[in-house]
């Protein structure tokens, strides 16, 4: 994959970039049969606004995506690699060797024509699945289970990856991207190798209108709103919050307040909390 970046012809199109999937896309037509209906909610929940700045964007329709990849000691071979509109990373399409298609998420290094296969203990290759337990220590992960069975949870955006730490005993450790040493079930299944493109994170908008697309509204600062619509609104002229901290619309603390419940039973599995970046100067 590679970064494009636009010629600066227009104020759009200055320093707007997008990546080039020319050699790993290799199909643009998604499986009819795997696509189901995607209604648009704008953020709204009962007909009341729950998630601001949501509406409009590009017509969608969802990708059905195996997370749970249970069709054990089936190989299956990718015999097409897409982008999905609802995610950041890419998708392969699968055809197991009984017939059925399937989509998974990608892993890096995945190429149209190798095949891929889910059990307990597999051959450790990129984008064959297995149980923690059966995994090589020091391997990069991706797609993990935190409850046997269900399906991956945990790592699926584009570049996500975990290290497997140790095994100890009926727990798994793992180390995220993040920092945080977390402990999970070695009877959970997950993939080998970091989840493909990447290079999302590096791509520049360029424009607003490009947002719109996307289905995301335009965002306006609580400072520039009137006393009556924020409390961080009013004053004469440029005006900092005014407060001990920073408040949402609704006078809740802002930025910087810990939401995770105290109690929260997965609590024990941390065993390491995840580490805070530093600011760019």
């Amino acid at each position: 994959m590679a970064i494009k970046v636009y010629k600066r012809n227009t104020a759009g199109r200055r320093n707007m970039s997008v990546v080039k999937h020319s050699k790993e896309i290799t199909r643009q037509r998604p499986e009819k049969s795997l696509l189901r209906k995607k209604t648009k909610k704008a953020g709204r929940s009962q007909g009341k606004i729950s998630v601001r700045h949501k509406g409009g964007g590009h017509k969608q329709r969802y990708r059905l995506v195996d997370f749970k990849q249970d069709k054990f000691g089936v190989p299956g071979k990718i015999i097409a690699l897409e982008k999905d509109p609802n995610r950041s990373a890419l998708i392969a399409l699968i055809s197991y060797f009984d017939g059925e298609k399937r989509y998974v998420l990608a892993t890096e290094g995945m190429k149209v024509g190798k095949n891929i296969i889910t059990d307990k203990k597999v051959p450790v290759k990129k984008g064959n699945r297995m149980l923690l337990k059966n995994i090589p220590v020091g391997t990069v992960v991706s797609l993990i289970e935190l409850i046997p069975g269900k399906g991956a949870q945990m790592i699926r955006s584009a570049g996500s990856g975990a290290s497997l730490m140790g095994i100890d005993g009926k727990m798994a450790q793992l180390k995220m991207a993040s920092g945080e040493i977390r402990l999970v079930p070695n009877n959970c299944y997950a993939t080998i190798g970091q989840v493909s493109n990447f290079e999302h994170n590096a791509i520049k908008i360029g424009k607003a209108g490009r947002k719109r697309w996307m289905g995301i509204r335009p965002t306006v600062r609580g400072s520039a709103m009137n006393p009556v619509d924020h409390p961080h609104g009013g004053g004469e002229g440029r005006q900092g919050v005014g407060l001990k901290h920073p408040k949402t619309p609704w006078g809740k603390p802002a930025l910087g307040k810990k939401t995770r419940a105290k109690k929260k039973i997965t609590n024990k599995f941390i065993i390491q909390r995840r580490k805070k970046r530093k600011k760019r100067r």
